[in-house]
């Protein structure tokens, strides 16, 4: 029986050489992995009583909208700074080489309502961060972080738990 983690692929030196890439591709192509990471993904979330999830671009959308849809709620997008028309509000987060914003319309999520966070990979966390943050602003209360794949050594289940967050992964890798 195959698990999540069977079906992604490592390619090794991009987009950089020493990281070895976790590539999801392979798991959304794939009918029987990507059906296996959703279902998981929404038995975990099982009993949080969500009122939407909230996805990271861009694969966070993918497992987010799917997750959405089993479990009878909204999709919210968390996008990259620019992509996203009319009233937002933005976050800025650091990254290894500088500095990325990620927005959210203002009207995505109303005060009281209960997201979760959904991306495909969690790294150093800094994207899921600055996405916690925007929903918090609007009045949201995040309960739950849910991410197929977690790279543990680069430390972002640890640094989202530091917040006070449910964290669930389904599978990891060692090795950035």
């Amino acid at each position: 029986m195959k698990t999540v983690k069977d079906y992604i692929r490592t390619i090794p030196n991009f987009p950089h050489e020493g990281i070895m890439f976790r590539d999801v591709t392979t798991l959304f192509g794939d009918g029987a992995g990507f059906s296996l990471a959703v279902d998981q993904m929404v038995e975990a979330a099982q009993g949080r009583d969500i009122d939407k999830v909230a996805g990271l671009e861009a694969r966070g959308f993918i497992l987010g909208g799917a997750i959405a849809h089993r479990l009878g709620c909204g999709f919210v997008p968390i996008r990259k700074a620019g992509k996203l028309p009319g009233s937002k509000i933005s976050e800025a987060y650091l990254l290894e080489y500088g500095e990325a914003v990620v927005e959210i319309h203002e009207d995505a999520i109303e005060p009281g309502e209960r997201v979760l966070l959904v991306d495909d990979l969690l790294a150093t966390g800094g994207t899921a961060e600055a996405g916690i943050r925007l929903i918090e602003r609007l009045g949201g209360q995040v309960v739950g972080c849910s991410f197929a794949v977690d790279l543990p050594e680069l430390g972002g289940a640890t640094r989202l738990r530091a917040m006070g967050m449910d964290v669930d992964m389904l599978c990891a890798f060692d090795g950035a």
